[in-house]
């Protein structure tokens, strides 16, 4: 674990304070009228850096504004011609309907957000910590109980490195670990090898998903370049999500389900 990061660890283990959220609002409220103060009180190059600095905060607040906007627009109506003369003026005019819409960007997202969710299997049985984890003995008089073996399929990145023996907490071994799995397009309905990027999301655990623990519905990125799939910009899309779909462990390779 990096030295910086031991705040973070503590609040995962204990939580937060009571009152960090209160404290942390008072806090952001008081912030305007400091910032405030302190652009009154710069002078020379540093009231210049604080202005460009507040200046780009702005524009980038007013482009998000923006994106969220529902525009007006015209769109041509549907309806039926109605009979009898019309008026020459009225002969090349066609009828339109005002409607709000939203930004493309924001519709994207949406989307996005909406289609998070919809996986082959929305529910999966949770494995417990005591399925995942072995605990190792070690000492002189195997007392110390504080390491685990993962007996589970893992996923570690090509340029990981283990750390010395003597200091690993979870050991994850070589024999169960996984770089490939089988991933099926479910509209091309044809099944591809492909490399792991990396472990997303595991149902069961957070923790599991740092470790890269492999079980039946977890969610892994696939690089699917060798399928040569291109964006509608023409670019070539490199990772995509997958969900496994059988039990690794049993069956002793991985078959995934694309998430299109």
């Amino acid at each position: 674990m990096p030295q910086n990061e031991h705040i973070e660890l503590h609040r995962k283990r204990h939580g937060y304070r009571f009152d960090y959220f209160e404290r942390k609002r008072k806090k952001e409220s008081r912030l305007v009228h400091q910032r405030a103060f302190k652009a009154k009180k710069l002078r020379g190059i540093k009231a210049k850096l604080f202005n460009k600095q507040r200046y780009n905060e702005k524009v980038q607040m007013k482009k998000t504004i923006k994106a969220h906007e529902e525009k007006q627009t015209k769109q041509k109506s549907t309806e039926n011609v109605q009979e009898g003369a019309v008026p020459a003026y009225l002969l090349d005019r066609e009828k339109q309907n005002r409607a709000k819409v939203l930004s493309n960007m924001i519709k994207q997202k949406r989307k996005e957000k909406a289609g998070k969710w919809e996986v082959p299997l929305p529910k999966v049985k949770a494995v417990s910590d005591s399925e995942v984890f072995k605990v190792v003995k070690t000492g002189k008089s195997k007392k110390k109980a504080w390491k685990r073996m993962v007996p589970k399929p893992c996923f570690v990145g090509e340029n990981f490195t283990r750390k010395p023996p003597k200091f690993e907490r979870f050991i994850r071994p070589m024999g169960l670990r996984y770089s490939k799995a089988h991933v099926t397009h479910p509209e091309l309905k044809a099944t591809f090898c492909l490399p792991i990027i990396g472990v997303k999301k595991n149902p069961s655990s957070a923790l599991f998903t740092s470790l890269g623990v492999l079980t039946k519905g977890t969610i892994i990125e696939i690089n699917i370049s060798e399928l040569g799939l291109v964006t509608q910009g023409g670019k070539v899309v490199w990772g995509k999500y997958a969900q496994i779909t059988n039990n690794p462990e049993n069956d002793g390779c991985i078959n995934a389900v694309l998430l299109v």
